[in-house]
C-alpha cells in the first residue's frame, strides 16, 4: 500500500512540475519589452541653471506649486549629492534589474492580460519606505536610495533594524509585484482580522505566481530564520487565533499586532520577541494557497472573493 502511495505522488508530482514548465515556457514567449528612464542620474547630473528643461522633459514629476528653489537646493545639497554617488556605485547599471522586471511583466501579462506595460524609471525620493516602489500603469518607479543595503551607513540612525532588513537589492522585484498587486485585489468590506488575513495572503499569492522562484522569505520580507519561526509555530499561532476568536474580531488593534509592519507580533506572550511582525499576513498567504491547491478557480475570481468563501473552502490545516 505504501509503495502504490508513493507512486500515486510520484506521478501527481511529475504531472504538476510538467504542468508548471509548459505554463513557463508559454510565459517566457510573452513579448514585453521596458524602457529604462534614470531620472535619478539626470536630476542629479543636471545644472541647476537647466533645470527648466528637465521639467519640459518630465513635468510629472514637478508638481505645480512647488518652486523651483526646493529642487535646486536638493541639486546642490552635499547629503544629497553623497547619497546620489552611493546609489550610482550600486545601481550604475541597471540592466539585470529591467531584466527581471521583464520577467515579472511577463508573468502579469499572462496572468493578468490587461496589465499596462509602463516605463521604468529610477529615483532618489524622499526615502518614504512605504512607498519604495509605484506602479501608475504609466510608469513604474522604483526608489533607489532605499535599496543600498540593511547597513548601509546612511540607515543605522534613521531607520530601527525591522524596517532596514528590506532594504536589500534582493526586495526590488518583490517590491514591484507588491505595487502592481495594488491593482488587482478589490478590498474586502468586511474589517474583521481575516479578512484582512485573506487580503495580505492574496497578494502573497500574487508573488507565488509572478516571481515563483523567489524564496517565501524575499517574498514576505523575512530572513529565513523568521520565515522557519512561522513554519515551526503554525499551528500554535493559528490555535492562539482560534481560542481568543479574533478571525471575525473587528478590532482595529489587531492589524497593528498582527497585519502591519512590526518588530515583532504581539501575542502578548513570551513568545512575542522571537516572532517576527505580520504573522497574520503570512498564515492568510498560507489559507490562500490552500484554496488554491484544494479548488480549480481562475485567479482573477479567487482575487475577487471575499474572504469567508476562501476560508470556508481552503480546507486550511496548520501544520504541526
Amino acid at each position: 500500500m505504501k509503495k502504490i502511495l508513493l507512486l500515486f505522488t510520484f506521478i501527481v508530482l511529475i504531472s504538476s512540475c510538467k504542468e508548471q514548465s509548459e505554463t513557463e515556457k508559454k510565459i517566457e514567449e510573452i513579448p514585453v519589452s521596458l524602457k529604462v528612464a534614470r531620472f535619478d542620474k539626470l536630476f542629479f547630473e543636471t545644472p541647476p541653471q537647466d533645470l527648466n528643461k528637465l521639467k519640459s522633459a518630465y513635468p510629472e514629476f514637478f508638481p505645480q506649486g512647488v518652486p523651483d528653489s526646493v529642487w535646486t537646493n536638493k541639486m546642490n545639497n552635499a547629503m544629497w549629492k553623497d547619497l546620489y554617488k552611493e546609489v550610482q556605485k550600486k545601481y550604475g547599471d541597471f540592466e539585470i534589474q529591467k531584466t527581471e522586471i521583464e520577467a515579472v511583466f511577463k508573468h502579469a501579462k499572462y496572468y493578468f492580460p490587461n496589465t499596462r506595460l509602463p516605463e521604468i524609471v529610477t529615483v532618489i525620493s524622499e526615502m518614504d519606505y512605504n512607498n519604495k516602489v509605484i506602479y501608475t500603469g504609466n510608469y513604474l518607479l522604483i526608489s533607489l536610495e532605499l535599496y543600498l543595503g540593511q547597513e548601509h551607513e546612511f540607515y543605522k540612525s534613521e531607520f530601527p533594524a525591522y524596517i532596514r532588513q528590506n532594504f536589500e537589492s534582493s526586495q526590488i522585484i518583490p517590491d514591484v509585484v507588491a505595487a502592481l498587486s495594488n491593482n488587482q485585489i478589490p478590498e474586502d468590506p468586511n474589517k474583521n482580522l481575516l479578512s484582512q488575513m485573506i487580503f495580505e495572503g492574496k497578494q502573497l499569492y500574487i508573488k507565488d505566481l509572478l516571481i515563483p522562484d523567489y524564496s517565501d522569505a524575499d517574498k514576505m520580507g523575512y530572513t529565513p530564520e523568521q520565515i522557519q519561526w512561522c513554519q515551526e509555530n503554525e499551528s500554535y499561532m493559528w490555535r492562539y487565533f482560534i481560542d481568543e476568536s479574533l478571525l471575525y474580531d473587528t478590532d482595529p488593534k489587531l492589524a497593528n499586532r498582527f497585519i502591519h509592519r512590526a518588530p515583532f507580533s504581539k501575542f502578548y506572550l513570551e513568545i512575542d520577541n522571537e516572532s517576527p511582525g505580520r504573522v497574520g499576513a503570512w498564515l492568510g498567504w498560507q489559507i490562500v494557497r490552500a484554496y488554491a491547491e484544494n479548488n480549480k478557480v481562475d485567479v482573477k475570481e479567487l482575487l475577487t472573493m471575499d474572504a469567508t468563501t476562501i476560508f470556508n473552502n481552503s480546507k486550511y490545516k496548520p501544520k504541526k
